[in-house]
C-alpha cells in the first residue's frame, strides 16, 4: 500500500512542537549544567586516595553508568515518591535521572582529565606550598579542562538525544508532543520524520563544532 505524505498536520500544530522543543532544550541545559557541576566533585572524589571519598563515589558512578537511563527516569517518577515524602512531577523525575547519569559519566571525564596531567605538575605545586584544593584549582584543573572539552561537548550531544526518553513519563518535550499530535492526527510517519529532522537540525551543527574543536586541539598538540 502506497503512503501519501501529508505534512499539513505538522504545520498546523507547529506551536505544540515549538513548546516541546523549548522543553527539550530547557531539560538538556539544566541536566548538563548540574551534571558537569556535580560531576567535578564526584570525579575529584574518584581520583582521591582517601577511601572515605573514593568508595562512595565509585559506587555512585558504577550504579548510574551500568543501569539504563530509562529505568532511572521511571524509578524516580514511579518508585521514589513511594519511599519518600516528596511528590515528583515529570520534569523533576526526568531531570534527576538525566542529571545523575550525566554526573556519573562526566565524573569519569574529569577523572581521566586529571590523570592525564603529569605528576610533575602536582609535585611542583606541592613544592610551592599549595594544599590539595589549591593544587587542583590553580594548577591541575585549568590544564585538564582544556583536554576535557571535546568529551563534554560529545556528552552534551548525547544528553540532548536522551531527553526524548522523558516522553515515557509524559513530560512535554519534543517527542511527547509529537506522539500526542500523531495520535490525534493519525500521521505517525510525517510527525516522527519531522521530529527526527528537528533533532538533526538542532544537533548536527553542534556535532560539526565538536569535530572542528577536536581537529584544532590536535593541531595545537
Amino acid at each position: 500500500m502506497e503512503h501519501v505524505w501529508d505534512f499539513s498536520a505538522v504545520f498546523s500544530n507547529w506551536y505544540l512542537l515549538l513548546i516541546g522543543l523549548k522543553n527539550t532544550i530547557v531539560l538538556a541545559v539544566v541536566c548538563l549544567v548540574l551534571g558537569l557541576f556535580f560531576g567535578l566533585f564526584v570525579g575529584a572524589a574518584r581520583y582521591s586516595g582517601n577511601r572515605l571519598f573514593n568508595w562512595p563515589a565509585t559506587a555512585f558512578v558504577e550504579i548510574f553508568r551500568n543501569t539504563p537511563v530509562l529505568v532511572q527516569i521511571m524509578w524516580f517518577f514511579f518508585a521514589f515518591p513511594i519511599i519518600s515524602p516528596f511528590d515528583i512531577n515529570a520534569f523533576t523525575a526526568a531531570a534527576l535521572g538525566l542529571t545523575l547519569n550525566t554526573v556519573a559519566f562526566s565524573s569519569e571525564i574529569y577523572r581521566a582529565g586529571i590523570q592525564s596531567i603529569h605528576k610533575g605538575q602536582w609535585e611542583a605545586a606541592k613544592a610551592l606550598g599549595m594544599n590539595y584544593s589549591q593544587q587542583m584549582g590553580r594548577i591541575i584543573l585549568p590544564q585538564a579542562v582544556r583536554r576535557m572539552i571535546p568529551a563534554f561537548m560529545n556528552r552534551a550531544v548525547e544528553l540532548v538525544k536522551m531527553t526524548s526518553l522523558a516522553s515515557v513519563i509524559a513530560y512535554g518535550e519534543l517527542m511527547h508532543q509529537a506522539k500526542t499530535i500523531s495520535t490525534i492526527e493519525f500521521n505517525p510517519i510525517e510527525m516522527y520524520t519531522s521530529v527526527a529532522l528537528i533533532f538533526f537540525i538542532l544537533i548536527f551543527p553542534f556535532t560539526l563544532l565538536v569535530q572542528r574543536f577536536e581537529i584544532r586541539s590536535k593541531a595545537k598538540g
